[in-house]
């Protein structure tokens, strides 16, 4: 059986797959290369340098993105749809994700989640100053429960803290901390992301009020 020939998408998911396994800084045309066997010359047929490969593989995770939405529905469940897709699609490709918020996307794939998303908004009352400010607000929330799932950032995760560390906290100096140790030692992400969510959403809904 001959090799399958090399093409962007075959490019561009090596690029995932390599970065879902190491990171982005692992990312180079001659380790993407090397990943493919082929020489790296060869990419530049398909792929003109680093930076639209990224690009690339933002946009791909981004037309992953699965929205049932319901131009019918309420203003509020539309929102929560459109997070819980990202969501769903930043759990599954968590190190990409970091890849596609650091990108300024111009194409199709990269536009269509703002564009739903600030549509949903506009359509509810905002203007549009206020759309953009909840659009990034919900970007910054979701990539922060993101960061918070995979165990990036120490916010009192079970991958950090178990039960029994936090209970060694001198109770005298952090009575608060000591007592909440239970709390703060458990995390269900999904249940976590919910809270949030319908939080910021009650907010917006406030908010939304407040201006008539």
């Amino acid at each position: 059986m001959s090799p399958e020939p090399l093409s962007r998408p075959r490019i561009v998911a090596a690029a995932i797959e390599l970065i879902e396994r190491e990171g982005a800084d692992a990312v180079s045309m001659r380790r993407i290369a090397g990943e493919l066997g082929v020489g790296v010359m060869s990419l530049y047929n398909h792929v003109p340098n680093k930076a639209a490969l990224l690009d690339a593989v933002a946009e791909t995770v981004l037309s992953e993105i699965e929205f049932a939405d319901d131009p019918d529905a309420e203003w509020t469940e539309r929102v929560r749809i459109q997070a819980r897709a990202f969501r769903q699609i930043a759990h599954h490709y968590p190190r990409c994700t970091m890849v596609v918020v650091s990108r300024q996307l111009q194409s199709a794939a990269g536009l269509l989640p703002v564009e739903r998303a600030l549509a949903t908004l506009r359509s509810a009352g905002f203007g549009g100053e206020e759309a953009v400010r909840i659009l990034r607000m919900f970007i910054a929330y979701i990539v922060g429960s993101l960061l918070r799932e995979v165990g990036v950032t120490p916010t009192f995760a079970p991958v950090h803290h178990s039960q029994a560390e936090i209970g060694k906290v001198d109770p005298v100096l952090f009575p608060e901390t000591s007592s909440l140790a239970a709390e703060l030692g458990a995390c269900d992400h999904e249940a976590e992301f919910e809270f949030g969510l319908e939080l910021l959403i009650r907010a917006i809904a406030v908010e939304r009020g407040r201006h008539g």
